[in-house]
């Protein structure tokens, strides 16, 4: 009884987090926002799910596939949204007015001096 009860918070939690994120989708100003927002939450949301259902069927051999599965989420969302932002920034994805960008342009100003620094050793 104790085990359902809460293997179906968990799982309830869990959707309601991706609930919100999606939510967040069509709310937030701007692409990089939405990006940063939807990954955090879905990746706690599947996280609360991926509990919940291990605690559900109590099994030593769910707990360790379900620890693996969450530990490549862990790995590899946060280095998806950053390669999909960085794609976005180096194509020009426009930002949200109100978005400080004074980091951005250090780095946009340093790339440029890289470039233009391999540029003049390839001539020389």
């Amino acid at each position: 009884m104790i085990k359902e009860i809460l293997s179906s918070v968990f799982i309830l939690v869990g959707a309601v987090f991706m609930l919100i994120s999606s939510i967040g989708m069509i709310r937030l100003p701007d692409f990089y926002i939405r990006n940063s927002a939807s990954t955090k939450a879905v990746v706690l949301g599947v996280l609360l799910i991926l509990l919940g259902v291990g605690i559900h069927y109590n099994d030593i051999m769910i707990f360790i596939e379900i620890f693996a599965i969450i530990f490549f989420i862990f790995l590899i969302s946060p280095l998806a949204a950053h390669i999909v932002s960085r794609a976005a920034v180096i194509t020009e994805v426009k930002f949200w007015d109100k978005t400080i960008l004074k980091d951005l342009q250090d780095y946009k100003k340093q790339r440029a001096d890289k470039e233009e620094s391999s540029s003049l050793k390839e001539q020389d």
